[in-house]
């Protein structure tokens, strides 16, 4: 895969990307993780609005299903030893100006998404529980879940959103994606323990099913039908901002390590799995060592070997998304490591 390379910004240690539908057109949004700005952007490329100004520390940003711009997002979660203080708000624009406001507290919040299942729920992993000192681990994340309300108009500080403990006990709870598996969407989310898939119930009075997948150290996953036998395979970052890629296919019900990227790819952060330009696989950025933007595909399905694509090296990743545009598809990535905000367009 060959890519060409527009740097469309720059914001300091720039993190967060995400779609948003806007005034009825698409369009992508990127925010920092220190205390800086979040911005608005076309899919050309092109910046619209400054969404915020700070605090920043936005490590996930979701879009409130058939809305108009609103989107959920963190705020205040600053790295795992500065993140006491992280938030979930919705920012809206009203009357020509965005707002934000505070739907819940919620400490240590790294990932959350909003998942439906007739219902609206907000998935929120929280990174650990607990935190007196720098590199302090001792109290484990979780997994906390609750319904997101049709009308947000009454949501607010003083009347929060209510979340509920789905799993405890997760250390360095850090990985978080979607992927639909059997015609159901469903929930992922990476730990020390592993790998554990959560489905939401089809009503708010029914319950959560979650169950472990693998029981790898894990810090993201990413799914992709690498081989197009039409059954997703995992890819994964191990340890926790860890340097090991493995891939991983179903057999006799489980999932079963076929690859290893055979280099290290440090602080392996940035990852999106899906098709591109035809081709299925997963894009990684890693923060440290080369710093490269890799792209992950399967070379021959009946060996199962795979390859690694260079796509750009000493940037830094800490987030990418993938996303198509007049038949032309593109790579968005936050290279946090030089500040730099970037589109690549595939080369077909």
């Amino acid at each position: 895969m060959k890519v060409s390379k527009k740097v469309i910004g720059n914001l300091e240690k720039c993190y967060s990307v995400a779609p948003l539908t806007y005034k009825g057109k698409k369009h992508m949004l990127v925010a920092a993780e220190k205390v800086n700005q979040c911005r608005l952007y076309d899919l050309e490329g092109n910046q619209e609005e400054v969404i915020w100004e700070g605090p920043g520390g936005t490590m996930s940003m979701v879009q409130v299903p058939g809305s108009d711009g609103q989107f959920l997002a963190t705020h205040k979660f600053y790295s795992p030893n500065d993140s006491k203080e992280a938030k979930i708000i919705l920012a809206y624009p009203e009357d020509g100006k965005w707002k934000v406001r505070t739907l819940a507290e919620l400490p240590f919040v790294h990932r959350f998404d909003i998942s439906r299942n007739g219902v609206n729920y907000v998935i929120a992993c929280t990174l650990k529980s607990g935190h007196e000192y720098k590199e302090d681990w001792r109290s484990p994340g979780k997994i906390q879940v609750c319904v997101l309300p049709e009308d947000l108009s009454s949501v607010d500080e003083e009347h929060p959103l209510q979340f509920e403990v789905l799993k405890e006990g997760l250390l360095k709870n850090h990985g978080y994606c979607k992927a639909e598996v059997d015609g159901v969407l469903r929930s992922y989310v990476a730990a020390n323990e592993g790998v554990f898939e959560c489905i939401p119930p089809e009503s708010e009075e029914g319950t959560w099913e979650i169950k472990q997948i693998l029981d790898e150290a894990s810090s993201d996953m990413a799914f992709a039908d690498f081989d197009n036998d039409g059954e997703l395979e995992m890819l994964t970052i191990s340890p926790f901002h860890g340097e090991k890629i493995s891939i991983f296919k179903k057999q006799d019900g489980e999932f079963k390590k076929v690859y290893t990227y055979e280099k290290d790819a440090e602080f392996a952060h940035g990852i999106w799995g899906g098709e591109i330009a035809g081709t299925q696989g997963v894009l990684i950025g890693h923060r440290k060592g080369e710093r490269n933007l890799l792209f992950f595909r399967c070379t021959d399905p009946e060996k199962l070997t795979f390859t690694a694509d260079l796509l750009d090296s000493d940037i830094g990743p800490a987030n990418v998304l993938h996303y198509t545009n007049d038949g032309e598809d593109y790579i968005l990535s936050a290279n946090r490591e030089i500040d730099e905000i970037a589109l690549y367009k595939v080369e077909k």
